[in-house]
């Protein structure tokens, strides 16, 4: 059985880097099988830095002799279909036998794309992998902490799924017994290895080594606790043994932004010590230049997991930084009814969702409303106040609001409503055939206890719309989950068109049935519900969306490929905002942050070659956090145009 390494965290912590540095060392000890290092966000980086084109199938890496790393960017949509064309026969016997629907729906059904598709395909990934007997050791760079909860709850939901199965299987097996004919063999073998599987994977996560990685802001160490309790939920057996407070400046200085760094990172090493007890904590210095290359990363796993110094000669950019020219101007005010903010994780979009609502809310009449979709959200933080899946007014302002969207509740809320009216139903003596009701019951008892993957993207789309439908006059601003999974939100309304008309026309087949009939309805609700927030996203009118990154080599990659996808969507990218800029004239002392100013500078001018005639924001970067009204208020007073 290969070593399993987990590396979790917030986005923007360095996850990539740090689960990059310790698979390139694991690869360079003697041993007879390689290291495979797997990306499960579908916004991937591992490419990046390693400095290495990858493809859809693992990858060789070059470290020398004798070293082997295999390196593999999860594709989710390819490799959920090969699953299931691998398994399209049982899946649909196995679902047949428990639905009203034919073979031939089912299997149109399946071929369309799922929400949840990600972590489904890390979870495929994974097994494999650990079948495969190929590896030393696997190691698992995860998606930003929402979706990483989600993957680790799959093992448990797809068990739920199967003794639901198993459950509708029985009444096949009394038909048989009574009337004749035989059970699927196929199916219940394809049950029964299933659920051997996933216990057995089940207990791999349970036993895996968990890497928290960690950053010294206040944001990120206190989604870290939320996230890791809420993982120990999901299963109790996660443990974290190592930390890695990444990020971090130690030494003394007389620069201003590295001393409040340092304050801010013995402050967080003592709260890690004091919330984690027992987890060893290892420290990733901030060179103030990006870790790049086998080499680089060889020498940061050295320091990060050794203590060694990362005692290399800074390194520069390749041309002197170019000159940038920034043009002071007013904070924009949001003048459409929706409004999206994305970028990949860690970058500041809920900074920059809260400072645009503070701004208009603060310029119009109009009322503001904040909501996070994000399944790790962070409103509380930046308004200092509990902000929870219900709307509530924030800084003493009962027309600025914020809610941090659960899904999960909303699901279970909804499915609590549900069963009253189940209990009704299958309780009633209504034909004067004998059924046995209270096998109904039963199986739609299970059913009900499923939590289906992709319920994140599915109800966050009703979100929205209920929002904007309860919002007339007002302005909705919607904080995005990273990267990746804001693209398959966005996705998730053309999704449930092709669903819907998939499902209405089955049900059409069947409107006899009261059930159906009651089904049809809904679903006729839920296609004009995904139809209106489609065309909306589509209308430069009504719905614009401001992108967030960071001034790095990284996240300005991943910002490039973010946005020629929001292009091929047709969505209006009103304006890049480029978060936590040095500016160069409060740097020039401090080596560290004028090298780092150097680097945001190339990473600025090729933002104004590949994007020109866009808008360009920069923010300037703040030695404390930015968090409640004064803080806002400090925020929004000031900001620059890349011209």
């Amino acid at each position: 059985m290969p070593d399993l390494a987990f590396f979790v965290g917030k986005g923007g912590v360095g996850k990539t880097t740090v689960s990059a540095a310790y698979a390139v060392v694991a690869a360079s000890r003697k041993s007879a099988k390689p290291v495979l290092l797997i990306s499960t966000d579908p916004a991937h980086s591992i490419g990046d830095v390693l400095q290495t084109r990858l493809g859809r199938t693992p990858a060789n890496v070059e470290l020398g002799a004798q070293r082997r790393l295999r390196v593999w960017e999860l594709d989710s949509a390819a490799l959920f279909r090969e699953f299931l064309d691998e398994h399209r026969a049982e899946l649909i016997e196995t679902v047949e036998s428990g639905s009203f629907f034919t073979r031939e729906e089912i299997a149109d059904l399946l071929r369309t794309t799922l929400p949840g598709m990600a972590e489904i395909a890390a979870l495929l990934a994974i097994q494999s992998a650990v079948d495969s007997c190929r590896y030393s050791t696997i190691v698992v760079d995860t998606a930003p902490f929402g979706h990483t909860l989600r993957l680790f709850s799959l093992p448990d939901q797809f068990l739920r799924l199967l003794n639901f199965l198993e459950l509708a299987g029985e009444r096949e097996r009394v038909l048989a017994q009574h009337f004749g004919g035989r059970v699927g063999e196929s199916k219940a073998k394809f049950v029964n290895e299933w659920r051997t599987r996933l216990r057995s994977l089940d207990r791999l996560l349970g036993a895996a080594n968990l890497f928290l990685v960690t950053s010294p802001e206040t944001f990120a160490l206190n989604e870290s606790v939320r996230s890791i309790r809420e993982l120990r939920k999901s299963n109790p057996r996660v443990r974290v043994a190592d930390i890695i407070l990444n990020r971090a400046v130690g030494g003394e200085s007389r620069c201003a932004v590295c001393r409040t760094r340092q304050k801010a990172s013995r402050q967080a090493e003592g709260f890690l010590k004091r919330m984690f007890r027992g987890a060893r904590i290892h420290l990733g210095e901030d060179p103030g230049f990006p870790i790049l290359g086998v080499r680089e990363l060889r020498q940061f796993a050295r320091h990060v997991f050794s203590g060694a110094p990362l005692a290399r000669a800074p390194i520069r950019p390749a041309k002197s930084p170019p000159s940038i020219r920034l043009t002071p101007t007013p904070w924009p005010v949001l003048d459409t009814p929706l409004s999206l903010v994305v970028g990949k994780g860690g970058v500041g979009k809920t900074t920059i969702a809260a400072a645009l609502g503070f701004r208009t809310r603060g310029l119009r009449r109009e009322a503001v409303e904040i909501c996070s979709v994000d399944p790790a959200p962070s409103l509380d933080d930046i308004f200092q106040t509990q902000v929870g899946d219900r709307t509530r007014s924030v800084l003493g302002d009962k027309n600025f609001c914020a809610s941090e969207f659960d899904s999960i509740a909303l699901f279970k809320r909804w499915i609590s409503e549900l069963r009253a009216g189940i209990e009704e139903a299958t309780s009633a003596n209504f034909s004067g055939v004998h059924i046995d009701l209270s096998f109904e019951r039963r199986l739609l008892s299970e059913l009900l206890e499923l939590v289906p993957p992709g319920v994140d993207e599915v109800l966050s789309v009703f979100r929205i719309v209920d929002l904007l439908e309860e919002s007339s006059g007002k302005v909705v601003v919607i904080d995005m989950a990273p990267t990746g999974h804001a693209l398959e939100l966005l996705r998730t309304p053309e999704r449930m068109l092709t669903w819907s008309r998939l499902l209405l026309k089955s049900l059409a087949v069947r409107r006899k049935l009261a059930l159906a009939r009651e089904a049809a309805v809904k679903i006729a609700e839920l296609e004009v519900r995904a139809r209106e927030l489609s065309e909306r996203l589509r209308n430069r009118k009504a719905a614009k969306v401001y992108l967030v990154m960071l001034p790095e080599l990284l996240p300005d990659r991943e910002t490039v490929r973010l946005l020629k996808q929001l292009d091929g969507f047709e969505l209006s990218v009103e304006a890049i905002v480029v978060n936590r800029v040095l500016l160069p004239e409060k740097v020039a002392a401090c080596p560290r942050c004028r090298i780092q100013a150097e680097w945001q500078a190339e990473v600025l001018a090729r933002l104004k070659r590949e994007f020109r005639g866009r808008k360009i924001y920069v923010v300037e970067n703040f030695e404390r956090e930015i968090a409640g009204r004064k803080g806002l208020d400090e925020l929004t007073r000031n900001l620059w145009r890349l011209s």
